[in-house]
């Protein structure tokens, strides 16, 4: 591959829906984006979703088939997904991007054997002991990072300082913001609030020179747009983010309910009001958002979710692309390296 060749492996197996979707969508950011996509899977079944589309969507340009024999199935435990699945599709993407035949690898499948590729075989960045899942949440003023949301059920200290570090880099690169607004989930806005995680990772966060730590968030805070990373472990995140999902989506269902059975003036006030309701369900929507990177690989990482459709496809492969050309990977190493004494200093505590 050449250097500047942008080549991204995609798991073209993954999520719910297999290549029906994970290959239109590979493709629909390969024209917006000028990336080449490896479409990593059973042969036959990636063929039978390119033939599928319309001429003009298959430029042979674009992509190229990468066979491998095996699929992961949601049940199985990651452990025995990197022992006897070697062939599986989201091992032999990785493997591309280990040995430089890809530059990034985007995944709907398993979340946990994602995890646990990434980490045995892309490796972490010297220094991290746990890459954290981050996604992107909506808020009242701009989006906002949350992580972890799942990789890590157990923390440390040093690991939720570590999520804060490389929360605040992809915030710069991929939302644009200059100095990002950190802040620690956790039961009070007080300094002292919280559990011992929270109240000894918040010591920490404090001491680093170049994060603009804000302190505690409560949950509550974390829609209002008043700041930009939110980190805590990834038992916690994981129930704020499905907690999220739920309501957002019962809410929308009990809006639409409400308003569609309610009379004659609430349908004319909806259909008056369509363009806001169309503007608040792509807000709220995650295929806007693509994916979840899983920061702290030695490579860039994205994984989506499972239920995820052709455009939250195109979304993360596209987040691939802008982490890749913007250069985050290289700054989140200098983040890291950059606050090794603090990190180290944090371990022996």
């Amino acid at each position: 591959m050449n250097n500047n060749e942008l080549v991204l492996a995609v798991d073209a197996m993954g999520g719910d829906f297999g290549p029906s979707v994970v290959v239109p969508g590979a493709l629909s950011a390969a024209r917006s984006t000028g990336a080449k996509v490896l479409l990593v899977g059973q042969e036959s079944a990636v063929r039978e979703a390119l033939d599928k589309l319309p001429a003009r969507e298959r430029n042979e340009a674009l992509y190229d088939i990468v066979p491998a024999s095996q699929v992961v199935e949601m049940e199985e435990k990651p452990s025995e997904i990197l022992r006897t699945k070697k062939d599986s599709s989201i091992q032999v993407a990785c493997r591309l991007v280990k040995q430089g035949q890809a530059r990034a690898i985007v995944s709907a499948g398993h979340s946990g054997a994602a995890v646990a590729c990434g980490m045995f075989i892309l490796g972490r960045i010297p220094g991290v002991e746990r890459p954290a899942l981050a996604t992107i949440l909506p808020t009242e003023k701009a989006p906002m990072l949350l992580l972890d949301v799942g990789a890590n059920v157990e923390c440390r200290p040093h690991h939720l300082f570590q999520f804060g570090l490389m929360g605040t880099t992809f915030a710069q690169d991929i939302l644009g913001y200059e100095t990002p607004r950190l802040g620690i989930l956790s039961i009070g806005e007080e300094e002292g609030k919280g559990n011992s995680l929270v109240k000894s990772s918040y010591d920490l966060l404090k001491m680093a020179q170049n994060l603009n730590f804000l302190g505690n968030v409560e949950g509550r805070d974390l829609f209002t747009g008043n700041v930009d990373v939110v980190v805590c472990d990834g038992f916690v995140g994981n129930v704020a983010l499905k907690l999220s999902e739920g309501l957002g989506s019962s809410l929308t269902h009990v809006l639409k309910r409400e308003l569609l059975s309610s009379g004659l003036l609430p349908k004319v006030g909806t259909w008056l009001a369509k363009k806001a309701f169309r503007k608040f369900g792509k807000m709220v929507d995650y295929a806007e958002y693509g994916g979840a990177p899983l920061l702290g690989l030695q490579a860039v990482a994205i994984v989506c979710h499972g239920a995820s459709n052709a455009k939250a496809i195109a979304n993360a492969v596209t987040m691939a692309a802008t982490y890749v050309e913007k250069g985050t990977h290289k700054r989140l190493v200098d983040a890291i390296s950059a606050n090794e004494e603090l990190t180290r200093y944090a371990r022996s505590v």
